[in-house]
């Protein structure tokens, strides 16, 4: 009798059912999908313990998830970013690790999103549109100053990978000035987007808007903190579009209130959901939304198939295109195609 496979994606809530076409592509490998919408460690063992193959969705993948999970062969993220993983635990397990680097919609979402902060941010839109319309008109004009201007403005990028390079070019419509930060792009390619390739202190000085989009990693991981803020300009305002962890949040909410820079727009935090008694959500100058930058229907229509199309390659014993732990030792064999 044929073994039917158990794919299960985790975090998310019912509605991301499959369509016809995607449900074809796991009947191919006789796998069934399962959603389950899990928050704690013992949710995702419980809903994942006969599961071969994981599809990300808000959940975190920790070392005790990885080792309490002895059939799981892949965990598989239709995005470019894998940070819920613990990809260290998931290699010393034999589990592969699948990002979808060629989430293109997802950049142009996320690097829109990071414009829109910062023309919110610099034009106080939320402010004004909330005053204005509570009918306080005269306090609505005297609150416009002080205001910089965007245009001959400096934007930093604190990582200069698709989504950095992409928000940078979009930037210059605006006749901004770019410098980017990233010791792991070259310099040809920087240039190549418009973007001039300084020191991260030099980036902090110099630059009216710094947005961030790094990944979070060890290297990363409160990148920015209190030194770094007390460094940058007290006009300047600061983009956060990446990860919450990349920023040192205490450290922020103190160079905000004391006045060490302008504002902030912010799309990601430390803790998320984020607590409503978190100071930055009570301050008029900082721009908060909920984790969604990447959002549009089109934007997640797109990856649901790709993730289902890498699990059925593990499923009928073929590597998957896109490995993030490449030195991975799988607990199955895996067939490398050309």
């Amino acid at each position: 009798m044929e073994r039917q496979f158990k794919v299960v994606r985790v975090g998310v809530a019912g509605r991301f059912t499959p369509t016809t076409e995607e449900a074809e592509e796991l009947a191919k490998v006789n796998a069934e999908l399962v959603n389950a919408a899990c928050v704690t460690e013992d949710e995702t063992i419980e809903a994942a313990k006969d599961a071969d193959v994981i599809l990300m969705g808000r959940a975190q993948i920790t070392r005790r998830v990885l080792e309490s999970l002895p059939k799981l062969q892949a965990v598989i993220f239709g995005t470019v970013g894998y940070d819920r993983v613990d990809a260290d635990a998931a290699n010393d397990n034999g589990v592969i690790v699948v990002n979808n680097p060629a989430f293109q919609w997802c950049v142009e979402e996320v690097s829109n999103h990071a414009i829109t902060l910062l023309l919110a941010c610099a034009k106080k839109l939320v402010f004004l549109n909330n005053c204005t319309k509570q009918g306080r008109w005269a306090e609505c004009k005297r609150a416009q100053a002080p205001m910089g201007s965007i245009y001959g403005q400096t934007l930093g990028l604190v990582g200069c990978g698709s989504i950095g390079r992409v928000t940078g070019r979009k930037a210059q419509c605006f006749s901004l000035r770019i410098l980017g930060y990233d010791p792991y792009v070259d310099k040809s390619l920087a240039k190549e987007h418009g973007i001039t390739l300084v020191s991260l202190p030099e980036l902090l000085k110099e630059s009216d808007f710094i947005s961030v989009h790094t990944p979070l990693n060890k290297e990363t991981w409160h990148l920015m903190g209190e030194k770094e803020f007390k460094q940058m300009k007290p006009t300047a305002y600061f983009i956060n579009t990446a990860r919450g962890s990349v920023v040192d949040e205490p450290a922020l909410i103190k160079a905000l209130q004391e006045k060490w820079i302008a504002g902030a727009g912010l799309d990601v935090f430390e803790k998320e959901p984020v607590d409503s008694d978190n100071p930055l959500l009570k301050m008029d100058n900082v721009v908060v939304m909920p984790h969604s930058a990447s959002y549009s229907d089109k934007a997640f229509s797109l990856p649901a198939k790709i993730v289902l199309q890498e699990a059925a390659r593990v499923l009928s014993g073929r590597w998957p295109k896109n490995v993030v732990n490449k030195t991975v030792k799988p607990k199955v064999n895996l067939v490398k195609e050309d």
